[in-house]
């Protein structure tokens, strides 16, 4: 599995017009971005939306980051995976995530997170075509989730996470297993228009309980995560600033241990912010 070191994560990349995105991931795709990674969302056809980049691009990675094991069967996964690969030269990655007890319930299920992703893992790979552990990570935050991304999946894929975060989670998991967290970034030199961006996207993930246990975690405090997020909190997982500083949090991660960082955009003036994917396209790799 070849990530390339950084990649682009995109709601956009789902969600616009499909000829709009196809053109989008060909120009991506040469400008040399390692991965293009699409958010699960509800659930939907996320396959149908992978195979669309996949059908645009020649070189990229398209990656899952995630889609919720309450969404989606894992036999269709699982075919739905390998016809991918056969087709597209085994650059699918399956991106997978337990959610929340909200979710489970709506699929009339408990909610036992390690339970019911273990479950889910075995049963890709019961499957009559299995998905190798190498083509699949998990959205795991906190350590026994991580333990268990480490053994059964190439890795994790974190979300609103600190360098220190990558830190932890490396001499946590030891060589091996890919680090590929998300890193929401700001193109935007004033900082008070940077952290508004910021908050007008992450505040409503503050007050998701899995998400803010995770931030605790991290060193964050209630304050922290109150009002929309505290400017030492925004400016811990956001990075805003020109190209240079975006670049200095990529490298902070890097040395910390992680293997890919995938950017998102956020705050952009466009729809489809190809005007910063442009800007960022030095950091492509």
């Amino acid at each position: 599995m070849q990530l390339g070191q950084t990649g682009l994560w995109s709601i956009e990349l789902r969600m616009a017009d499909p000829h709009e995105i196809a053109d989008a991931a060909a120009e991506l795709d040469e400008l040399g971005w390692g991965a293009l990674w699409i958010p699960g969302l509800g659930g939907g056809d996320i396959l149908g939306d992978s195979e669309r980049l996949l059908r645009a691009t020649r070189n990229a990675m398209v990656a899952v980051g995630v889609a919720s094991i309450w969404r989606h069967q894992p036999a269709d996964m699982a075919a739905g995976h390998a016809r991918l690969q056969s087709t597209y030269g085994r650059r699918h990655l399956l991106g997978l995530g337990v959610s929340d007890p909200a979710a489970a319930r709506s699929a009339g299920q408990p909610y036992r997170p390690l339970a019911d992703m273990a479950a889910y893992l075995d049963r890709l790979e019961q499957a009559p075509a299995p998905v190798p552990a190498g083509e699949r990570v998990m959205a795991a935050l906190g350590p026994k989730m991580t333990e268990l991304a480490g053994r059964r999946t190439a890795g994790v894929h974190p979300f609103m996470v600190t360098p220190e975060y990558t830190a932890a989670a490396r001499e946590q998991l030891g060589d091996g297993p890919v680090i590929a967290p998300y890193q929401a970034v700001v193109l935007e030199e004033d900082p008070g228009k940077a952290r508004t961006a910021a908050r007008d996207f992450l505040g409503v993930f503050l007050g998701m309980d899995h998400y803010a246990r995770s931030l605790l975690r991290q060193g964050f405090t209630e304050d922290d995560l109150a009002h929309g997020g505290s400017d030492r909190l925004i400016d811990s997982v956001v990075a805003w600033g020109d190209v240079g500083a975006i670049g200095m949090r990529i490298s902070a991660h890097h040395q910390a241990g992680a293997d890919h960082v995938c950017l998102h955009v956020v705050g952009a003036d466009s729809a489809m912010p190809l005007p910063e994917w442009r800007k960022l396209a030095s950091l492509a790799s």
